[in-house]
């Protein structure tokens, strides 16, 4: 690293460690005005009081019994949206009443033109323009983390987690029970939600934060009992006390959840003669989910061989570069409780910006029960499963000592084995062995949620036999991290975040070689200097880290970090990881108009000076970022990005070989919206980036038509053009080349283009039974021409072949750097021109018959076809997809939840 590189870096982050001037000053905590009534009542008024039931309750959305009629009423709201701080131009009143079984809410939502009342039915957690009633609960009364539940006026359901005092994740589902109801003067809503659903300290009488949302569609009008400013952060931090609640007796939290599925699968693109599959398949399964409540702050969720056949597939991806494509998760055993696990280094902060900078994610579950990884020998036929078996999971998560909140998941995943036939004869061969998966998160809370400490670790542990697999996968890998946050100051206006961590893997000589030359290291690049392949190396450590300061608070914005990763941090048997060998630091702020003014709702204008470097000291990007958002008084969005990048170096462009250099380039981007709240909603933007010799036009639009209040249409087409002028090809040996090193590394110009779409059918007949439908056609065509040579190391030269002596034969795409006369020897180059098509669609019928059970239908299809025809025509497109094979598979799951 040179001199002035390292000025920089220690200039940044002397910077992110100093507070500003103003930090100083005293002010008022925050979370005494937090909860603070909005019309200027005393702080200590600020509650809401449950009252024990008298009577039986029916959950229809009807307030027609006489025990709402015993509680205490609660009216006192305040408009956070469109006019922070106002009256709200409707009333709700909310009564709250508990027994020993559960806690009971009720709202009535008047409405001076109820027949203006915005009721569009979805299934659950659907993100729909509606009037909608929201609870939210923070039980444990640390001020930070919670549930909310929620009904719209159609009668749609809402639950998830709160986290981090400003985040909320839908993903988390209870088993509660809402109804809804229309009457003459708004709608009213009911809520029953028992105790089993919460977590809680076990005490003679409870205080718990509570809050309440409506949002009044037709005026985008948000009301909350306790709001947060727009100009601030602190969400959980501002909930008013819930008190009354005393000397219940909830029963311990037990839920079993057995399921048994069929599976018929009809599949063409079988090859003919093969021994294990004749086309079709049939077969049945069983397995069962568990949660039980430990204690009354821990809860055991676990699960005997899961299955996950109602989830929606995976888009296709053209993948042409040299890292791993991410996948979001959709298992529901996986996706419940990830916050404990996935908020790793995000605590405290509010925001978290990253330029060309991808956090390493230390779990990713999806490599639980991934497709096995294993080479096969050489077949002619091969049956492989679709996943590694897992044999069985748990998880515990809670909170212990007070202000310890505590996770972890425990996996064990099967050897699997592929079937194979070769010379008529049928064999086997391991192809994943059993497999440990291990995940410990702990994290301390301290008072007031002003620092925060934690820590998570990983273990993975495969359990080998003797075979071949002992050279391809690691045998053994640890990662462990250590996160927090601090406020700088009284007003929780500045907040410094951070994580630290470390990796350790283990394996055979010749599996930490490949480990080493991987596109995620590529220790073999000869220019590099400060990293170096060992081929005798057993084991490899590294580490990596970043810390960052957010403003949390005012009109002016700060967002600022450095992050370093080391060369030989790897946390990819568990987690998933982009790169390796970077450091990494941006400076950002900005400015934002919050209220309406004569033109716009909102405003925001964002800008950033970013840079990244290697560990040997050069930078691989740098650059200047600028970015305006804004909403219209239509409610019609723009957002507005540009961005320059100068002349750096590119480490990973020969795949392992010398450094060359990216020429400048300048983005731009437009994204626009129309109103959200119409039936008919239009979304569309265009993104391109434009270099020297490298061209990229992407362009989308999504429309969504909502025809019925209960169904929806969205299409979202989107087209990409892109013309890369040195797209990978190969590299080829020859001790003269010596400007590369004894290497020739090959590219090409590539023509790309990809024609995508994506149709999406939401019908919902009632809160329960609803149909969904997902189809993504796509067809991608890459055109490869000019092949050439990299002409220098640190250079962005190229030697074309067919010119200067050498030649270069398009039919058999033989080359010859220096023609038949010179001493270089002819190499042919492989042939990666492609026409690809695919179509890949699900359809889900799915019923909840009794809370938390549910019966799902399910189809789903996927077809491709490639060839290396590189032109694209829209009928013959359409006419290879229409005959391109296809598998087809029908899937009928019954999953019972019942509570011994």
């Amino acid at each position: 690293m040179t001199s002035s590189q390292f000025v920089l870096l220690a200039a940044i982050f002397a910077l992110l460690c100093t507070p500003p001037p103003s930090l100083g000053q005293s002010a008022e905590p925050l979370d005494r005005t937090a909860r603070e009534p909005a019309n200027g009542a005393q702080a200590e008024a600020a509650v809401v009081t449950a009252v024990p039931l008298q009577g039986a309750i029916q959950i229809d959305g009807r307030l027609n019994e006489q025990a709402w009629l015993q509680g205490t009423t609660m009216d006192r709201f305040t408009q956070r949206d469109p006019l922070e701080g106002a009256q709200p131009t409707e009333r709700t009143v909310v009564t709250v009443l508990y027994d020993d079984e559960a806690i009971y809410v009720a709202a009535h939502l008047y409405d001076s033109a109820p027949d203006s009342v915005v009721a569009r039915l979805g299934r659950r957690d659907a993100e729909l323009e509606a009037d909608r009633f929201v609870v939210f609960l923070d039980p444990y009364l640390d001020r930070r983390s919670g549930l909310y539940f929620g009904l719209n006026a159609a009668g749609t359901l809402y639950d998830g987690v709160l986290l981090n005092d400003d985040w909320d994740e839908p993903d988390w589902d209870g088993v509660w029970q809402g109804g809804v109801a229309r009457t003459g003067d708004g709608w009213t809503a009911e809520m029953r939600i028992p105790y089993s659903q919460l977590r809680f300290y076990r005490q003679e009488e409870y205080v718990w934060g509570v809050n309440f949302l409506r949002e009044i569609s037709r005026k985008q009008e948000r009301d909350f009992l306790a709001y947060s400013p727009r100009n601030e952060s602190g969400f959980v931090s501002r909930f008013w006390d819930l008190v009354g609640i005393r000397s219940i007796q909830p029963e311990r939290q037990l839920e079993v959840i057995p399921y048994v599925t069929t599976r018929v699968d009809f599949d063409q693109t079988v090859e003919q003669g093969n021994p294990f599959h004749d086309g079709s398949r049939l077969g049945m399964d069983a397995g069962a989910d568990l949660r039980l409540g430990l204690t009354p702050n821990l809860t055991l969720n676990a699960t005997v061989n899961p299955d996950f056949g109602q989830v929606e597939v995976d888009p296709a991806v053209i993948n042409l570069s040299d890292t791993e494509t991410f996948f979001s998760e959709k298992r529901p055993f996986f996706i419940e409780g990830a916050s404990n696990f996935d908020n790793f280094g995000y605590g405290g902060a509010s925001n978290n910006w990253g330029f060309n900078w991808g956090n390493p994610q230390f779990f990713y579950s999806r490599r639980i029960g991934r497709s096995p990884g294993g080479e096969l020998p050489e077949n002619e036929f091969s049956r492989i499963p679709e996943s590694t078996s897992i044999l069985g999971a748990a998880k515990v998560t809670g909170k212990i000592g007070g202000s310890w909140n505590v996770g972890t998941i425990q996996a064990m995943t099967a050897r699997e084995r592929a079937d194979l036939y070769q010379d008529a004869r049928s064999f086997d061969a391991v192809v994943e062995p059993p497999t440990y998966y291990g995940v410990y998160r702990a994290q301390k809370e301290f008072p007031d949620g002003r620092q925060g400490l934690g820590v998570l670790s990983t273990v993975n542990n495969r359990f080998f036999t003797g075979d071949v697999l002992e050279d391809q996968m690691n045998a053994r890998s640890l990662a462990f991290g250590v996160d927090g946050w601090t406020f700088l100051d009284p007003s929780k206006t500045w907040v410094l975040t951070g994580w630290s961590g470390a990796s350790h893997v283990r394996g055979t000589p010749e599996r930490l070689l490949q480990l080493q030359e991987s596109s995620l290291h590529y220790f073999q690049r000869p220019d590099a200097g400060h990293v170096e392949v060992d081929s005798s190396a057993t084991s490899m450590t590294g580490w990596s880290g970043r810390f960052a300061v957010n403003k949390q608070r005012g009109r002016v914005i700060f967002n600022s970090a450095i992050g370093a990763i080391s060369p030989s941090f790897d946390v990819n048997d568990v987690g998933f990881q982009w790169r390796s060998d970077i450091l990494n630091g941006h400076l950002g702020g900005g400015y934002r108009w919050p209220d309406p003014g004569r033109f716009t709702r909102s405003a925001a204008v964002l800008g950033a000076l970013f840079r990244s470097f290697d560990f040997g000291g050069r930078t691989t990007w740098t650059g200047a970022w600028a970015r305006a958002e804004i909403e219209l008084l239509n409610y019609y969005r723009l957002d507005v990005v540009l961005a320059a990048n100068p002349e750096t170096v590119s480490t990973t462009r020969t795949r392992g070989g010398p450094i060359t250099l990216n020429p400048p380039g300048v983005e731009a981007g437009l994204q626009v919206s129309s109103d959200r709240r119409r039936a008919f909603v239009l979304r569309g933007g265009i993104n391109t980036y434009q270099a020297e010799w490298t061209r990229n036009v992407n362009v989308s639009v999504d429309a969504e038509w909502k025809p019925a209040a209960n169904v929806s249409l969205a299409v979202g087409p989107s087209a990409s053009w892109n013309y890369e002028h040195s797209q990978w090809v190969d590299v080829f040996h020859d001790e003269l080349a010596q400007e590369t090193f004894g290497r020739r590394y090959v590219f090409a110009e590539m023509d790309q283009l990809t024609l995508a779409s994506s149709l999406r059918l939401n019908w919902t007949f009632t809160p329960r039974l609803s149909f969904q439908l997902y189809a993504q056609p796509l067809v991608s065509v890459g055109d490869y021409e000019n092949y050439k040579e990299l002409a220098r190391a640190r250079s962005y030269g190229f030697r074309y072949y067919g010119e200067n002596a050498s030649t270069f034969d398009p039919v058999t795409l033989e080359a010859d750097p220096d023609g038949p006369a010179g001493p270089a020897a002819p190499f042919t180059v492989p042939k990666l021109d492609f026409n690809v098509a695919s179509l890949r669609g699900t359809a889900v019928l799915r019923w909840e018959y009794k809370p938390g059970s549910t019966l799902y239908f399910v189809w789903t299809q996927q077809r491709s076809d490639s060839t290396e025809d590189p032109r694209l025509a829209f009928q013959p497109a359409l006419d290879q997809l229409r005959a391109a094979p296809m598998e087809n598979v029908f899937v009928i799951k019954l999953t019972y939840w019942f509570n011994p």
